[in-house]
């Protein structure tokens, strides 16, 4: 249809002496028709369909601003959306509260509630939680992208020494960087592995030594072993000290707590052992090196910085706290019941194991556990039949909070790989842009004679618009076209 030239439509004045309560308006989302009356939507007055009631009277520029297109013989406007979200957004004119259906992406269903003026806070906890999760998720894909590309950079401007720090990281944080890289963390992983065979063979007594006061110590070529094991993990950790970018939070991480662990007990019994001696007696200060010496068993930790699977296991245990105390509590309430009656039971027969309620938990832990050591066991039949219970109240207090754990787990291990797998589609897709940028680059030098034999700046900064034009929209609040990341597949 033609715009009239006094941008009036022809129904303005007719449609602004309506009550606005009392108007029907129709809105086309897609292909798809709904009437909407002046009371349900003035409930909400700064949405956009509310302000499609009184938007008539101010003209072309008022309902254009509004819609994409409009009809007034039919009264109707319309939009170029997604039908299924607006059938759901809608239902906060009729009930307050908005859910998503299953199959909408949340970040798409997220920009059609802005698009429709309507507030986060109509949206339900179970959707709102939905929608954090996939919004961690984009951030934790803009993190990974954003970590490679400061690798893959290079700042002039920063010192030599920074430089040097910044290779020193990649070189002992990220094996992925380089091949060199990819040796030394196998290397520190066989010296872990060396380390705790070590650890475990010098305990074997037809290995170990006598020292001239007759007690029994470890062989000396083993000790050498230790020695260049425990000289490496202090050059390693000294080493990414030195280079780490934040140093508070790398000496507070878990994982370097843990390094710390390991390698300490070593120094602190060296320095008892020459230096101990003469402020306490020589008894002490053995005991002491023995109970330092035990700590060593913290250096297997140290590989779940080489495995991911072990990284998985530890966040799904993390996660699963609920369950873990829902099964500890189980068992608990079980081992005081069964193991209370168990003693109850058992005191009629004159050779009773059962000699208190609190030595009866270690029998009701190993029943409802399934280990059964045999080492106390019920003699008469009420005690027998009372053990059976509890060793089926055992199996199925265990299953019970097992899969959610499983799930958790699973759940973890898949999400990471496809979190890998975007990460690298994004980095493909900034190199396309890159190429592209590059051969726009070379037509406008061919095009332009007097650029000839100078670097041209456009190619830099053009990669620099590349890297970023996905991720750091996502991290921010303003409102861009939406990317790649942001489109359900």
């Amino acid at each position: 249809y033609k715009m009239a030239s006094d941008s009036r439509f022809p129904d303005v004045d007719t449609a602004g002496s309506e009550k606005s309560e009392e108007m029907e308006i129709v809105v086309n989302v897609g292909g798809v028709r709904q009437v909407f009356y002046g009371d349900n939507l003035n409930q909400y007055p700064e949405t956009r369909l509310a302000e499609l009631v009184n938007c008539l009277s101010g003209g072309y520029d008022s309902i254009f601003s509004l819609c994409d297109d409009y009809d007034p013989g039919k009264r109707e406007f319309y939009f170029d959306r997604d039908p299924d979200a607006f059938k759901c957004i809608i239902d906060v004119y009729y009930f307050g509260e908005i859910h998503m259906k299953k199959g909408i992406c949340p970040i798409c269903f997220k920009n059609e509630m802005e698009f429709w003026k309507v507030d986060l806070k109509f949206l339900d906890d179970c959707c709102k939680a939905h929608l954090s999760e996939k919004k961690e998720e984009l951030e934790e894909i803009a993190r990974r992208v954003q970590l490679i590309l400061d690798d893959l950079g290079i700042d002039a401007s920063e010192s030599r020494w920074k430089r040097c720090q910044k290779c020193i990281w990649k070189f002992l944080e990220k094996p992925e960087s380089s091949y060199p890289a990819r040796v030394i963390a196998v290397l520190s992983f066989l010296f872990i592995l060396t380390s705790s065979v070590v650890m475990c063979v010098g305990t074997i007594p037809d290995l170990q030594v006598v020292d001239a006061e007759g007690n029994r110590m470890e062989h000396p070529t083993l000790e050498s072993i230790e020695t260049a094991c425990i000289g490496w993990f202090t050059m390693e950790y000294v080493l990414r000290l030195i280079s780490s970018p934040n140093k508070l939070h790398f000496a507070l991480s878990f994982m370097n707590i843990v390094d710390v662990l390991a390698i300490l007990p070593f120094y602190v019994s060296l320095t008892l052992t020459h230096l101990g001696a003469k402020l306490m007696e020589l008894s002490n200060v053995q005991q002491a090196v023995q109970a330092l010496r035990i700590m060593r068993i913290a250096r297997i930790f140290k590989l779940a910085r080489h495995s991911s699977g072990l990284q998985t296991l530890t966040y799904a245990l993390k996660r699963s706290f609920k369950e873990l105390g829902l099964l500890l509590m189980y068992l608990a309430v079980g081992i005081f019941v069964f193991s209370a009656l168990g003693y109850t039971m058992e005191q009629s027969h004159p050779e009773t194991l059962f000699k208190s309620i609190p030595q009866s938990f270690w029998w009701a832990i190993i029943t409802m556990t399934t280990v059964g050591y045999g080492d106390i066991y019920p003699k008469t039949t009420l005690g027998k039949l009372n053990a059976a219970i509890s060793f089926l109240c055992g199996v199925i207090a265990i299953a019970l909070p097992i899969h959610p754990i499983i799930n958790n787990f699973v759940r973890y291990y898949n999400k990471q790989r496809v979190l890998e797998t975007a990460a690298k589609h994004e980095l493909e897709l900034m190199e396309l842009n890159s190429a592209e940028g590059k051969a726009t680059g070379s037509r406008s030098e061919l095009e332009d004679p007097s650029r000839e034999g100078k670097e041209s700046p456009f190619y830099s900064s053009r990669i620099k618009v590349s890297h970023s034009d996905t991720f750091i929209h996502l991290l921010s609040e303003e409102k861009h076209y939406r990317t790649r990341l942001q489109s359900c597949k």
